[in-house]
């Protein structure tokens, strides 16, 4: 037989050859335990197989099932279109149609105490990565151009936001992505319809609105594949689903939870009236807040100019002037005392000079007798020794000099 691998232009395979190999890779797959949303449930009466498509909720993806009737007849919980249900049975190729079936032998319908726990890991996943982080959460534009919403067609959600958006701020423009909200086929609608508004770059934030249901209902807002879609959307995203004691896990990651659809138009679309009376009120606050600071002003001048530097201001001159004239004669009288108290003292000096100075001794008698030595100045005579007979002296009196020459030395007596 030729296999694949020696398989060319000249020597192709045949189709039941690849059919069989086919069948008989998956035949080796085994029996599987495969889990998804029923979408689809076709049990005709009298048949032996009932047929079902099985989807992915997070993937445009399905498989079709086969099974006994009595499965989904018998079945605990009555499996309905939408229900999340796991199933375990074998896949086989049929090579005759080149069709892919699982044949189920067990089906169990996913309960709602199994959703919330899965709900719950995932949640614990989803904040342990950090998306649920406040410090990720953008601001909401004041006034928004157009606001992006996602919501069911002619949903009571949809007339709510757009109702009340309309009503607070009349020219508000909308970008309205209808989807399904709940079922299989949500998730990929919703998706889409955030991608095409996040792309939008006039689009400046983003409503997800639904109105309230059961858990199973809101499944789609807990999906991990939109709460990381709207963690990577660089548009604020606002999620409004359900009412308030609902919390689906797109409510921690979007970048603001609102209550209800009418609460999330409220969030994002400001009201007209209240802006006016806002401005209105700060308008009268800043006009009575400037008054007020004018007037206190103007009170302030008007006591400067009563002050009485302002009202006769050469009074302050005049005044220094005074004291400057006072000032000057303290110091002229401290001056003039200081200057007589030294001259006194000056003329006490000098009568002590005058009486201990030489001039005084030769008044009294005394004379100064000096010798003269040629070729210098006079020595003054301290010694007998030093006038040897014939010695010229120079002696000075109280009224004149006298020249002598020593004619011999005597006793002192």
């Amino acid at each position: 037989m030729t296999t694949a691998a020696t398989s060319t232009a000249e020597n192709p395979l045949p189709v039941r050859t690849v059919a069989t190999k086919v069948a008989g890779w998956i035949d080796r797959l085994g029996s599987v335990w495969v889990e998804g949303q029923i979408t689809q449930i076709s049990v005709r009466a009298g048949t032996r197989t009932a047929f079902l498509t099985l989807r992915d909720p997070s993937a445009d993806m399905s498989l079709s099932v086969t099974c006994s009737p009595m499965l989904i007849q018998n079945s605990p919980v009555p499996l309905t279109e939408g229900a999340r249900v796991i199933l375990y049975g074998k896949l086989s190729f049929f090579t005759g149609r080149g069709t892919l079936s699982l044949r189920a032998t067990e089906i169990r319908a996913v309960g709602v105490g199994e959703l919330l726990a899965r709900i719950e890991r995932l949640r614990g996943l989803l904040a342990a990565e950090g998306l649920f982080d406040p410090r990720l959460k953008r601001p909401l534009p004041f006034l928004p151009r157009v606001v992006g919403l996602v919501t069911a067609r002619a949903s009571a959600a949809e007339r709510d936001v757009l109702s009340v958006a309309e009503r607070r701020w009349p020219a508000v423009r909308f970008e309205v992505r209808n989807t399904p909200v709940q079922g299989p086929s949500a998730v990929p609608g919703i998706l889409r319809a955030l991608a095409e508004l996040d792309e939008d770059p006039t689009v400046d934030v983003v409503i997800l609105a639904r109105g309230g249901g059961s858990v199973e209902d809101l499944l789609p807002f807990s999906d991990e594949a939109l709460c990381r879609a709207i963690s990577r959307a660089t548009t604020p995203i606002v999620s409004a689903i359900g009412h308030e004691p609902d919390s689906p896990l797109s409510d921690h990651v979007a970048d603001l939870r609102a209550a209800t659809p009418t609460d999330a138009a409220k969030l994002v679309v400001p009201d007209a009236v209240a802006e006016r009376e806002l401005v209105a009120e700060l308008r009268s606050r800043s006009a009575a807040a400037l008054r007020s600071w004018v007037q206190r002003e103007a009170r302030a001048l008007d006591a400067l100019r009563h002050r009485p530097v302002l009202a006769d201001p050469l009074s302050a001159v005049a005044r220094r002037e005074e004291e400057i004239a006072e000032m000057r004669r303290v110091v002229r009288r401290d001056v003039k005392r200081a200057v007589s108290r030294e001259a006194t003292t000056v003329e006490h000096m000098r009568a002590r000079l005058t009486t201990l100075g030489p001039a005084a001794t030769l008044a009294r008698g005394y004379s100064v007798v000096q010798r003269m030595v040629p070729g210098s100045d006079p020595e003054v005579l301290r010694s007998v020794d030093d006038a040897a007979p014939g010695t010229q002296l120079r002696v000075r009196v109280a009224d004149g000099v006298v020249t002598a020459v020593t004619m011999g030395r005597s006793s002192a007596t």
